[in-house]
């Protein structure tokens, strides 16, 4: 996500067991922000009945975060760079807890949307540097073990996510109901910013780049043109305002393409680097992560509508029902990085979506067979298979991306993967207006509403299913045998999958 990564900590610095503290404070970090974005969904409905949320702005809570964040990621990587990791993280983790507290005292919907755009932006500052300050502190042959303790740290947030936002909302602490998901970051982000001023070593990059912020103001104006007419444009009834909206988001994309273009002439340090998309396997590689962002975009915030609303469970045993798939992405991805790719290659990533899109074609025939009675067991196979399928894809897509990038963009290249998943992510939440609501009456009895979300959430899954099979199609421009050559090369994918898992 940076332009340049190198090991800059003293010797006292790599040597002092203080890095250790450094280490967990900064992981701690990366889990609470994990943590924040999947516990939201399973908090949904409580936002929406305690807080009085149309389901236009649910999307935005959980779009907006994703837009604000995948907008920042870049900048706050190279604000990083030039000012100090240490000194950007610190910021971040402070603007978090504060963004984290507003969100929780949020008096309306409107508050907490805008409130959870600040989250995201200040996640953008927090997120990056985390890696970087890994490599900074710690030498090259730790880092190896510090990445594997990151994994774990990234599948607990996985599995946690959603149970820990169950249990908060479930326990109704204080009378908080929702808002303690976000009010429990208080005492984490305080801890974080007392002990990371102590422990922390800072570091800079010898020769970072500039910023380019019209970049960043572009690539926001541009998504907003496109996602807000898509949230809000079923209950307007589409007006035409909005499809000249979206047209328009494609001429702001244009003149983002000229931007960079003469921004790199210029001074060499343009936001997007448009010559990585000459690589053709970078270029696919960026559409699969995009496409695959705005699948599972899709997916979870519909399976949580349909869960809780549809099926009236308690967002304790909606929680529950999403282990089995949390486990299965955890053990398949081990499995296929340091089993299945080294074999078998690009075939591994492949079979990856065509595992997660049976699961999902499992997922619609168990939901229309069982109907509104069925039962968590009987959602556990479809969710393990399509959680293999994700583990298959999440862990060696990103070295597979990077495999024919040159080294010396590897960093910038990392950045824009995880600014496009992102993106992708924000986009699919924005298409949910169109794919499930768009099939549900505004006028329901509440009769009506259980069969309406069930039949909408197949309907979903069957756009889940096809953009899947879109993947795989996609795939076939990636490199047969991705080649494993980027320093540190984990750490894209340990930085990519609290977003996937989302």
């Amino acid at each position: 996500m940076h332009s340049t990564d190198t090991t800059l900590a003293t010797a006292g610095g790599v040597t002092d067991r203080r890095r250790w503290f450094a280490l967990a404070i900064v992981m701690t970090a990366a889990f609470m922000d994990l943590v924040d974005v999947t516990i939201v969904n399973i908090a949904i409905p409580s936002i929406q009945r305690e807080a009085g949320a149309s389901f236009s702005e649910i999307q935005w809570i959980t779009a907006g975060y994703a837009l604000a964040f995948a907008a920042g990621l870049i900048t706050g990587g190279r604000l990083g760079d030039i000012h100090g990791r240490k000194r950007i993280f610190l910021v971040g983790i402070g603007g978090f807890t504060v963004a984290s507290a507003l969100c929780g005292l949020a008096v309306n919907p409107e508050m907490l949307v805008a409130s959870r755009f600040l989250q995201g932006g200040m996640a953008a500052l927090m997120v990056p540097q985390v890696l970087s300050i890994v490599h900074a502190t710690f030498p090259a042959h730790e880092r190896g073990k510090v990445f594997g303790l990151f994994g774990a740290v990234v599948g607990l947030g996985a599995v946690s996510g959603p149970l820990l936002g169950a249990l908060l909302t479930e326990w109704n602490l204080f009378g908080w109901e929702w808002r303690s998901i976000f009010l429990i970051n208080l005492p984490v982000g305080v801890a974080g910013l007392i002990l990371g001023s102590r422990f922390i070593t800072e570091s800079k990059a010898p020769r970072a780049l500039k910023l380019d912020l019209v970049g960043v103001a572009l690539v926001t104006l541009g998504l907003l043109m496109l996602l807000y007419p898509l949230i809000r444009g079923r209950e307007l009834d589409w007006p035409v305002w909005g499809y000249v909206s979206m047209a328009g988001s494609l001429v702001v994309l244009a003149v983002l393409v000229a931007f960079e273009r003469r921004k790199a002439a210029r001074d060499g340090s343009p936001l997007i680097e448009l010559p990585l998309f000459r690589v053709k396997s970078f270029a696919a590689g960026i559409a699969v992560q995009t496409v695959f962002g705005v699948g599972l975009g899709v997916f979870f915030l519909v399976w949580t509508l349909y869960m809780q609303f549809g099926l009236g469970w308690s967002p304790l045993k909606a929680g529950l029902t999403g282990v089995p798939f949390s486990i299965a992405v955890s053990v398949a991805a081990g499995m296929s990085v340091q089993m299945l790719v080294p074999r078998f290659g690009r075939k591994v990533l492949q079979a990856g979506a065509l595992v997660m899109a049976a699961g999902v074609l499992l997922y619609i025939s168990e939901a229309g067979h069982y109907g509104l009675a069925i039962a968590p067991w009987q959602m556990a196979l479809p969710l393990v298979v399509m959680g293999v399928g994700m583990g298959l894809i999440v862990a060696p897509l990103t070295d597979a991306i990077l495999s024919e990038v040159p080294r010396e963009h590897a960093g910038s290249a990392s950045g824009l993967i995880n600014t496009v998943q992102q993106m992708g992510n924000a986009l699919g939440l924005g298409l949910v207006s169109v794919v499930f609501f768009g099939t549900i009456s505004d006028h329901l009895r509440p009769e009506q509403v259980g069969p309406a979300f069930a039949d909408a959430f197949q309907n979903a899954l069957g756009w889940v299913a096809a953009v899947m099979g879109a993947i795989f199609l996609l795939m076939f421009a990636l490199p047969k045998r991705p080649a494993q050559h980027v320093e540190g090369g984990q750490a894209p994918v340990t930085e990519k999958e609290p977003a996937l898992v989302s």
